[in-house]
């Protein structure tokens, strides 16, 4: 069979990747693909840019299943103009893609089906939001309601910030259309992770949890990206919480999509906040896979994903698993000079390996200018890498960074510095006379995660969740309303605050 992946960045290599070593597979086509996509075996680029170009092109083809991999495309109505013209697609409808492409849409969402996050209003006008600010205080959080390609989300340490986000947003129109609109909520404090999975209108079955870094220098500093990192499986997701996060966010989200009329087919990723006291919350839902998330989970998964795609098309994810590396994958990215404001494109990339057994590097922002590769966008590239723990998958993944050289390339060294604390904190306490270790050798590691399937859970009643929590990923925020708390009070002009109750145990962990 023939497969188009529609999107160019590294979230979209990773799954052409994935898709063609699928046997049933012939060849992988991305619309418009990168430099990495372009000479990937089995897979080639294609140019076409406008759905209409995008279904003729199917159609001439033959291609038998499309996945979309960003969210415009899905914004836009992609997959209601495939299903028109009787196309096989997988990802969610326009409708349903509101649970991103708007802030208030997700918000609102979230707290008629009692699914936990922050406290919150909605806001068109600057002074009425001004005021609210003012009411609340900081550190807050502004974002922009629509779409903002990673872009619109201020954690504001102070009130000044606040307001200038704002005023940035509402009065200078600076985000455009996405920012005709604000979302302002409390800011939460805790431990992030992303928990994907793919749903097929009433099931969900979960992938490989992970953690990504969004701060653009070490130590979580400087501002957010759309991602500097990410690794799987993540520590703080354990078994007790992966099974409340099924039955309080994922179960009540697909259950209530379902009764609210539209169906929701497709990748649903949620963004978590995890406090020090346990309580869960959502930072925001996205409807696709979170990059740079996909390159570590994809490099995990054992099953074959054309085949769990077509479980979700089909809807009958119910009788679908998915197996797992129990080794740990961390990814890397490097970024151009100038990223996040003002990447510089061109300059030309060195030092590209061949992929190893344990390695693979990953483009986004990347072309092809003849025989040279060179960059093209923010991120460039996700060198992504498999190991027995986070440690010895971190030392492989920046082994193969330091041979890749571009100028102005830039570059966390502390991907993965959360797994590797908790595994520290973990582990036992070393005998007094151990015996040393030969050089060179690599100390014995806990197995990861997930070595088991991870089955599909259907979504049913929410049994207990709540709503209060939420927050712009990679951000060190202000204290959470205890859980059962009602967060911060109501408010004006057209805002929609939120309030919640607790939350509860079991299921199984990825």
């Amino acid at each position: 069979m023939k497969i188009l992946v529609i999107g160019s960045g590294g979230r979209e290599h990773a799954l052409a990747w994935k898709l063609a070593q699928s046997p049933r597979v012939f060849k992988v086509f991305v619309a418009p693909g990168n430099a990495g996509t372009a000479t990937e075996e089995g897979v080639s680029n294609v140019p076409h840019a406008s759905i209409a170009a995008l279904i003729e092109f199917v159609k001439t083809e033959g291609v038998a299943l499309t996945v979309v991999g960003p969210e415009a495309p899905l914004a836009a109505g992609v997959v209601d103009a495939f299903h028109a013209a009787g196309l096989r697609i997988f990802g969610p409808t326009k409708q349903a893609a509101q649970l991103e492409s708007s802030k208030d849409y997700a918000k609102s969402f979230m707290v008629r089906h009692r699914i936990p996050t922050a406290a919150y209003a909605t806001f068109s006008d600057a002074a009425a939001a001004h005021e609210y600010i003012d009411r609340q205080g900081a550190p807050i959080v502004v974002k922009a309601d629509g779409l903002a390609a990673g872009k619109g989300v201020v954690v504001a340490t102070t009130t000044d910030e606040a307001h200038a986000a704002v005023d940035m947003m509402l009065i200078d129109n600076r985000m455009g259309a996405a920012g005709a609109r604000v979302v302002i909520e409390e800011c939460l404090t805790g431990e992030e992770a992303s928990f994907i999975v793919l749903a097929d209108g009433k099931h969900a079955l979960p992938l490989a949890s992970s953690q990504d870094h969004k701060r653009l220098r070490d130590g979580d500093q400087g501002p957010n990206t759309g991602g500097m990192g990410a690794y799987s499986p993540a520590p703080v997701i354990t078994p007790a919480v992966h099974a409340r996060v099924m039955r309080e966010v994922i179960d009540p989200a697909i259950a209530g999509m379902k009764n609210d009329g539209i169906p929701y087919t497709g990748f649903l990723y949620a963004g978590l906040m995890i406090g020090k006291s346990g309580e869960l919350k959502v930072l925001e839902f996205n409807c696709r896979m979170g990059d740079p998330e996909t390159e570590p989970i994809l490099m995990r998964l054992k099953s074959d994903l054309v085949g769990l795609i077509d479980h979700a098309i089909d809807g009958t994810l119910d009788a679908a698993e998915a197996e797992w590396d129990p080794r740990v994958a961390l990814g890397v990215v490097l970024a151009a000079e100038g990223y996040p404001d003002n990447p510089r494109k061109g300059d030309a990339i060195e030092g590209l390996a061949e992929a190893g057994e344990d390695y693979r590097v990953f483009h986004a922002g990347t072309a092809l200018e003849g025989n040279r590769v060179v960059a093209s966008g923010g991120r460039v590239l996700c060198v992504t890498a498999l190991g027995h723990n986070a440690r010895t998958a971190q030392k492989r993944a920046y082994d193969v960074v330091s041979r890749i050289r571009f100028d102005g390339m830039q570059f966390r060294r502390d991907i993965g510095h959360l797994a590797i604390e908790a595994r520290a904190k973990r582990a036992p306490a070393a005998p007094a006379a151990a015996a040393s270790t030969p050089s060179g050798s690599t100390p014995a590691a806990a197995p990861a995660a997930a070595a088991t399937p991870a089955r599909s859970s259907a979504a049913g009643s929410s049994g207990g969740s709540t709503p209060a929590g939420a927050n712009p990923a990679g951000s060190t925020p202000a204290a959470s309303t205890p859980p059962g708390a009602t967060p911060a009070g109501s408010s004006p002009a057209g805002s929609t605050p939120s309030a919640v109750p607790p939350a509860k145990p079991p299921a199984d962990g990825a």
